[in-house]
Parts: C-alpha cells; structure tokens; sequence
C-alpha cells in the first residue's frame, strides 16, 4: 500500500479515537478529568495533523510522553469510572520508541495496574495483572524488532514534509553515488557544510532547500550544521552557484566547500567545519579563480 494511503488510514483511524474522550467530557463528574479528556481529545486529533515526518515536535517532552501521562493521570484519578484504560497501555508500549521511553511506559503501566487493583475483587485484579502483563512483554518484543526498522524508515523520510531535507544518516550512502557519477560522467560535485545558530537552522534550511535544484539534496547533520550536494556541468559553472548561494544566506557563520572528489569521511570535514577559523574555506578543486 502506497505511503499516502496509510498516513490517511491513520489520520482517520486517529481522529476517530479522538471522538471517545471528546464524547466522555461532557459527562466528567469534576474539572481535572474533563480536562484530562479534553486533552487526550486534543492530543489525538493535533497528532492526525502530525502524522508525517517533520521537525516540528515538541523540543522539551517528548510528544510520544504526553499520551503516556495522560493515560496515567486518567486512571489514576478515574480508575473506577475508566479501569478499561487499563488496556491501552499494550497499544502504547507496542509503538517504536527509545529504551527510557519503554521504561516509562512499562513503570506506569505497573503503577497504574496496582491501582486499579486495589478496586477489584482479587480474582480479577490477578486476572487483569496475569493478562496485562504478557501484553506489555510482548510489546517490548516488538518494539525491539521494529525499532531499527524504523530507524532505517526515518533515513529515507524528508525531515520536512514536501522539502528535500534529509537525515545524516543519507548523506554517506549519496557522497559515494555522487562521487561515482562525477567520474563517470565527467560532472563536478562539492559538498557544501554550513554552521549556523540553533535558532536560524530551519529557517537556512529552507533557504537552502528553496536555492538548490531538484535533484540535489539537503542535509540536516546536527543541531547547527547543514550539508548541500551541489552538482555542476564543471568546475567553472560551479563557482558563481556557490558564490550567489553563500552571499545569500546569511545567517550562516561558517562554510565549508570541498570538492567530491578530495572529500574525507564526513566526520573528518565536520571536525574540520568547527575547527576552522575563516569564515569559508574552499579546499582544492573548488577554486577556479584567485578571487573565488
């Protein structure tokens, strides 16, 4: 099934879920659990807005924490009124996430099950314990199977939706078919790193996005740098190109050009971008003119 077709299944799917606790406010006995359904409503219905891939999350908590809080904050203060919430915790701990983020959610789950025990007849509390339990287990499985699965999914994802921004761990796999290509086609190539404030990186990075072709990419490699494949007929058609797009961003404190086929491991040009002391450095076979 193409892309487009499961992100709107799952837009629906999400907006639909969103109906049940908007449905439940209405009939909260107090103000903290109406507002305690009134944002998981939210929730849900901003994440079918968020459904594709984009730097646009929460920088501080973590949008996947909230449900998990929420979820943990309902029960606690409702566990006779919705003890079937309980059940949830297995949709949430079987989603990609990291290792401290499975943590959380299998201790809030625990806490949450020995509280909604306390208000059941023991035979059901070990029930729903001896249920539960297997679920979350099983969950982590699958969150270790899918985890690099999805680590390998975000490598081929845009980090913004509709822009050719993509995710360092692109960029290698590109070098080495753009550096075979310009021997085999004669073209000429440069790798173009830029340093900027944490502040200004999105907004350079649609700079960037918007100055360069569609068949050249963009990179985000860290929380200050940028990296830009520039391909050119040759090395001459490459200079003013380079020029215009350096003079035109000018958030960018430091740049660095190096030409493919002088091009070290990234790791090496990146070490190299933050020890530099100019403002731009061309490395040789990007220079065409003394004045370039």
């Amino acid at each position: 099934m193409h892309n487009k077709y499961k992100v709107s299944l799952l837009r629906l799917n999400l907006l639909l879920a969103a109906l049940l606790p908007a449905l439940l406010v209405p009939y909260a006995r107090d103000h903290s659990e109406a507002m305690l359904l009134g944002l998981a409503a939210a929730w849900l219905a901003i994440s079918a807005t968020l459904v594709e891939f984009s730097h646009r999350r929460p920088p501080l908590i973590p949008w996947q924490l909230l449900p998990s809080l929420l979820l943990g904050a309902l029960l606690w203060s409702s566990a006779d009124r919705y003890p079937f919430l309980l059940w949830a915790w297995a949709a949430l701990i079987i989603l990609p996430q990291p290792a401290w983020m499975a943590a959380i959610n299998v201790l809030l789950a625990s806490l949450s099950l020995a509280w909604v025990a306390r208000q059941l007849p023991i035979e059901q509390a070990m029930t729903a314990g001896l249920v539960l339990a297997p679920m979350l287990l099983l969950g982590l499985i699958r969150t270790r199977r899918l985890t690099p699965l999805f680590a390998q999914a975000k490598g081929r994802v845009s980090l913004v939706p509709g822009e050719r921004l993509w995710p360092r761990a692109r960029l290698a796999g590109d070098l080495a078919r753009e550096q075979g290509r310009a021997q085999r086609d004669g073209t000429h190539a440069e790798l173009v790193l830029l340093r900027t404030r944490r502040r200004h990186l999105w907004s350079v990075a649609r700079q960037l996005c918007e100055m360069t072709r569609g068949f050249e990419h963009c990179y985000r490699l860290d929380k200050r740098t940028l990296g830009a494949l520039l391909i050119s007929r040759d090395a001459a058609l490459a200079t003013p190109r380079r020029q215009q797009l350096l003079e035109r961003l000018s958030e960018v404190e430091r740049a660095r050009v190096v030409a493919l086929p002088h091009a070290r491991s990234l790791a090496e040009e990146l070490r190299a971008l933050e020890r530099q002391k100019l403002p731009i450095t061309l490395t040789p076979g990007t220079l065409i003119h003394a004045d370039a």
